[in-house]
């Protein structure tokens, strides 16, 4: 707003250093004497002007909430074209009169009648002119200020979002990790332990990010090689995970436990339904302003329901990758996805694309 008002009074004065101007050329026309006289009726009429504009913007600036309704805002800025018609003349020709008396001259000028009718019309279309430039102006902030409002909903609505997946996403993690040590608790309890201590690792890492949305891709890797490293222990015969890491990646801003539900998806889908060893592949890639998240195994298969985010009956490894997909909805937009490939002889790719401005 104190931006539009400075622009707005570098206008006013431009303007009446124009009328001043014009005035002088056209009076330097007929006359070689007496510049001061031009001067004198246009700075007159500007000082008057202002005053009354002035007294009009602070004494209705109450009612500028009014200009949704603008029959009523501009019927409450109606009364102030009388005053226009009462106060002008006698404010500009006064001072007129005053400085001819103190040059020692006289000011001559038609009849009052004459000069009111002449001066009120101007001061009409000076008035309009100027209600209609408020107007204006007061509708453009007020939907410069609706549009900070929808925006300000729309972000803190983003936020709420964002806040439900990642608290709906942790206790799922949980819950998983818990049911995994609980399986081991009855057959092997050194190992048991020893994921017990993975999950502490992998919960205080989660802890460290607080309420974060975004997190850099090196601190989001410390929560997956926790968590690589915690079914590592449960399925020791039967998978080994390798890892491919761009160090131009690290600094990249990833959403909190982006990585892991991939990785979950592979033990869920993949590892926990064979008895053969299955290879994990972990990779990220930074490609100029995009980061390239991918997990790969050698052995899955690729369904529509996985693909798709889990079906009914496999509820619990559809919440993740679904999880995961809306809230790179909410973050990013069309700008990343989730995409899952059929490797041929067997194997799944699981892939993300995402911005990377870092």
């Amino acid at each position: 707003m104190q931006k539009t008002r400075t622009i707005i009074a570098i206008a006013w004065l431009l303007f009446w250093s124009l009328m001043i101007s014009t005035s002088v050329q056209e009076y330097l026309r007929e006359h070689d004497h007496g510049l001061w006289k031009p001067v004198l009726w246009e700075t007159s009429s500007a000082l008057t002007g202002t005053l009354l504009l002035l007294l009009q913007r602070c004494y209705t600036r109450q009612y500028d909430a009014w200009i949704a309704t603008p029959l009523r805002w501009f019927l409450r800025q109606l009364p102030w074209l009388f005053a226009y018609w009462l106060l002008f003349v006698p404010i500009a020709f006064g001072m007129r009169h005053a400085v001819y008396a103190l040059m020692g001259e006289s000011y001559t000028h038609d009849s009052w009648s004459r000069v009111f009718l002449y001066e009120d019309i101007k001061m009409t279309v000076f008035f309009s002119l100027f209600t209609a430039i408020t107007f204006g102006v007061l509708s453009f902030h007020a939907m410069l200020d609706q549009r900070v409002r929808v925006e300000r909903a729309n972000a803190s609505l983003r936020q709420a979002q964002l806040l439900r997946l990642s608290q709906q996403m942790q206790p799922h993690f949980l819950f998983n990790a818990l049911n995994t040590i609980s399986s081991l608790m009855h057959s092997d309890v050194a190992r048991a332990d020893s994921m017990l201590v993975q999950l502490s690792d992998v919960l205080r890492a989660t802890l460290d990010v607080g309420e974060r949305h975004l997190v850099p891709l090196q601190t989001e890797l410390r929560i997956v090689r926790g968590y690589a490293a915690l079914m590592g222990e449960r399925f020791a015969d039967r998978v080994s995970i390798s890892w491919e890491i761009d160090d131009a990646a690290l600094a990249c801003e990833v959403p909190v436990m982006s990585m892991q539900p991939l990785l979950e998806n592979v033990f869920k889908h993949t590892v926990e339904r064979r008895r053969q060893p299955v290879a994990i592949h972990v990779s990220a890639l930074r490609q100029q302003d995009m980061l390239l998240l991918r997990v790969q195994d050698d052995s899955g298969t690729l369904t529509t329901a996985r693909a798709e985010g889990g079906s009914t009956a496999d509820s619990t490894a559809g919440i993740s990758l679904r999880n995961l997909r809306e809230r790179l909805s909410a973050l990013y937009g069309e700008r990343a996805s989730v995409e899952l490939h059929q490797l041929a002889p067997a194997g799944v790719l699981t892939e993300i694309r995402l911005p990377c401005a870092s």
